[in-house]
């Protein structure tokens, strides 16, 4: 039996964040998702403090770049600069298209960057796509705990 893949999703986009847990659980049902809707709860959430104590390393954190109180760019470097934390796939999913910006995260560590589509049916696809190569090619690190 295959073990559950966790996702972190840490959006601030509430309809955003419920629509990317429904199309990665529909391209792989052995997917658990879960969201936190700024970069305090998502670094409380992967050091396990607080409210998320028993939370589950995830295989993999997709994450927005703006967003209240801590913003995806310094969720970003601390994951990245974080010996605990540093291995875990990082996709940033974001609404810009700035070079600078992709740049920028590519800079920082960041494994991937996708640009979050405006329309219902590329969105869908694009999500899909995520989770076909990060479910079903890429070799995620299947670590218990932290």
């Amino acid at each position: 039996m295959k073990t559950a893949t966790e996702v972190l999703l840490v959006d601030d986009n509430l309809g955003d964040a419920e629509l990317t847990a429904d199309l990665l659980k529909r391209n792989d049902r052995s997917v658990h998702t879960h969201s936190v809707t700024d970069g305090v709860q998502a670094m409380a959430y992967l050091r396990c403090q607080g409210k998320y104590s028993d939370a589950l390393r995830p295989h993999l954190i997709m994450l927005d770049l703006n967003m209240p109180r801590k913003d995806g760019w310094a969720v970003l470097v601390d994951v990245k600069s974080d010996s605990a934390l540093n291995t875990i796939p990082l996709v940033v999913f974001t609404t810009s298209e700035a070079r600078t910006d992709i740049v920028r995260c590519y800079e920082l560590g960041a494994n991937s960057y996708v640009t979050k589509p405006g329309d219902l049916d590329r969105y869908r696809a694009t999500v899909t796509g995520i989770g076909n190569y990060w479910f079903g090619f890429a070799s995620l690190l299947q670590q218990e705990g932290y």
